[in-house]
């Protein structure tokens, strides 16, 4: 949860070296927030995943489209250079759409989504994330996945063609510097690539917790403290400001238990509804705020509106 003014945020190393692959993200309001970077294993993983989704999603669909235009298909194969027909042409219009939005519209719809990660990388525990604790920007996924042709399917199409001698020597000048790109994942410590560090995202585990398990808050609901006896109640407008990321990251700080982390959440979100901060009583105005925001998300959901975050 964070302010419009907030400071960038930043990264540094967590204490414990055990798991050189963990950081902690501090976020423009100062909330240190523990993540793990994704291992090369299975980011490379999750890619395989993913096209051999879109591998076979294409094969389902040149059978299908087979199936429904008889003859109409083969006679593209056969005759490309030739003439064929205005059905043939439209039929041919359909499959090149087909391969051009299964190329980019897959990665881009996944990662645009709410859980920001594609099928492949939702099988391998990992997502896509800004790097400045922020929101994930459309600009930045698009930015990312832009330069996947450089990074990836240019040096194929060199490789390809290296063989056979045909490159020249701008062709193996080229090829060596698209060789640099892709070893820029393997020259730093959270394995970015450069669609990464264009956008400012990197790829990050994302543990697959049950919010409503997660967290007992004991009564909290009824907003009165067991320390001081005072009564936490908030109202609509109140617990409108902020939505199913802000809980999610107010559920990880009553988790973790530390003080510091839930002063600077409790001072927040005090400042952000107009109430005076006090002090002493912290968590249970926190544990209280997260059990009525929790229960007005999901009764909202109930009746089909959802509220992602803060800017929805």
């Amino acid at each position: 949860m964070n302010t419009a003014t907030a400071p960038t945020a930043t990264t540094v190393p967590m204490m414990d070296h055990a798991n050189k692959r963990e950081r902690t993200l501090i976020t423009p309001e100062g909330i240190a927030v523990p993540v793990t970077v994704a291992s090369r294993g299975a980011r490379i993983g999750a890619l395989v995943l993913d096209f051999m989704i879109l591998y076979l999603g294409m094969i389902v669909f040149i059978m299908l489209i087979s199936w429904i235009a008889g003859g109409l298909f083969e006679q593209i194969i056969e005759d490309a250079e030739g003439r064929v027909s205005g059905a043939s042409e439209f039929l041919f219009i359909v499959f090149v759409l087909f391969m051009f939005l299964a190329r980019y519209g897959y990665f881009l719809g996944f990662e645009l989504g709410p859980r920001g990660a594609t099928l492949g990388k939702r099988a391998l525990g990992i997502r896509v994330a800004a790097r400045d604790g922020g929101r994930l920007s459309p600009e930045a996924v698009i930015a990312r996945n832009l330069l996947r042709d450089i990074e990836l399917f240019m040096p194929l199409v060199f490789l390809m063609v290296a063989p056979s001698g045909e490159m020249g020597s701008f062709g193996y000048a080229g090829l060596a510097w698209l060789m640099v790109i892709l070893a820029i994942p393997l020259l730093n410590r959270d394995a970015l690539r450069a669609g990464d560090i264009i956008a400012g995202t990197w790829i990050v585990e994302a543990p697959r917790t049950k919010l409503a398990d997660a967290l007992s808050t004991q009564g909290a609901a009824k907003g009165t403290s067991e320390i001081t006896g005072a009564r936490y109640d908030f109202g609509e407008a109140e617990l409108g400001i902020y939505g199913e990321r802000e809980l999610q990251t107010l559920e990880r700080v009553l988790r973790e238990d530390q003080a510091s982390a839930i002063a600077a959440v409790h001072e927040t979100i005090c400042r952000k509804i107009g109430w005076d901060p006090g002090a002493g009583d912290e968590r249970a105005f926190l544990e209280a705020f997260y059990a009525q925001l929790r229960h007005k998300l999901e009764s909202d959901m109930r009746f089909g509106k959802r509220k992602l975050d803060k800017h929805s």
